[in-house]
């Protein structure tokens, strides 16, 4: 996905956990599980230095930092072998807060772990580059998107806003935004490939533009992409962004539809990226 130039918005803290946790929520599985591997091992080795200065752990090795390490491994995973047991009263105590703070962390881990797996994600594939030729004789702003897995996304609609730097009369520097107008929004069942059409009509960001144009003001294009999961019956989402870079004048997206020897219609998802110049390239867009 190509990342568009957005602002950096500065933190002050007073929403460090909800961020955090949606940080979490949306880790991958492995960095996910790898960071909680990572807290696992940092909260034992602190409370064993705690048992390891204080020694009152019966049964432990002197000196033996492993001893009091797997001690409170079990204590926190309530295993509890039962080989090695707290003596002193500073043990105890620390073996208390330790027991609570694993059940704690537990169901924090377990109820993360859920929304995980319940919350429904959309694996929509975009086209890696947006194109612009003449549609029906109207030249266009043209990308595309596939539904890439087996559940269909019912009464999808998508949200394109264009970007760019401008500077107002008074010569302050904004940043711009402009709804672009599509040919089609929705999709009613969202199963197959959907090429969206952005007409360049007068009043398009676009109208009059060139390639060195949108590059010089940091122009950009977002796509919002939202659905109704047919299994699970909730909102998804996805989201892509075309840079400038990303944007081929003078070109047409390859067909990828085909219908099979027995009548069915099938994509070739290995042509999904791939463009084909059109005759004439169109490199100031200015009506058809």
């Amino acid at each position: 996905m190509t990342e568009a130039r957005l602002p950096v918005a500065v933190d002050d803290g007073d929403r460090f956990f909800t961020d955090f946790y949606h940080h979490l929520l949306t880790s991958s599985w492995p960095s996910l599980l790898m960071q909680i591997a990572v807290a696992f091992i940092v909260v034992n080795s602190l409370f064993a230095l705690g048992y390891f200065l204080d020694g009152g752990i019966e049964n432990a090795r002197p000196g033996n930092f492993s001893d009091v390490f797997f001690f409170s491994v079990e204590t926190m995973a309530t295993i509890g072998y039962g080989r090695m047991s707290p003596h002193s009263l500073f043990a105890h105590i620390l073996m208390s807060v330790e027991a609570l703070a694993g059940l704690i962390s537990f169901a924090l881990i377990t109820g993360l772990i859920f929304s995980k797996f319940s919350r429904p994600t959309a694996r929509v594939r975009f086209s890696r580059v947006a194109v612009i030729s003449k549609r029906d004789g109207v030249p266009s702003l043209m990308f595309r998107m596939a539904n890439v897995r087996s559940s269909q996304i019912v009464e999808a609609q998508i949200h394109v806003v264009f970007a760019r730097h401008e500077h107002t009369r008074e010569g302050e520097a904004v940043r711009r935004f402009y709804d672009l107008e599509l040919s089609r929004y929705r999709n009613a069942i969202f199963a197959y490939s959907w090429t969206a059409i952005h007409p360049i009509q007068p009043g398009s960001p676009f109208y009059g533009a060139t390639p060195d144009d949108l590059i010089k003001t940091g122009a950009n294009v977002t796509v919002s992409l939202t659905g109704i999961d047919e299994t699970f019956s909730q909102t998804v989402y996805a989201r892509y962004a075309y840079n400038a870079e990303d944007i081929i004048w003078g070109a047409r997206l390859a067909d990828i539809t085909s219908i099979t020897p027995d009548g069915r219609f099938m994509l070739d998802y290995a042509k999904f990226d791939e463009v084909e110049p059109t005759e004439k390239p169109v490199w100031t867009v200015q009506g058809a």
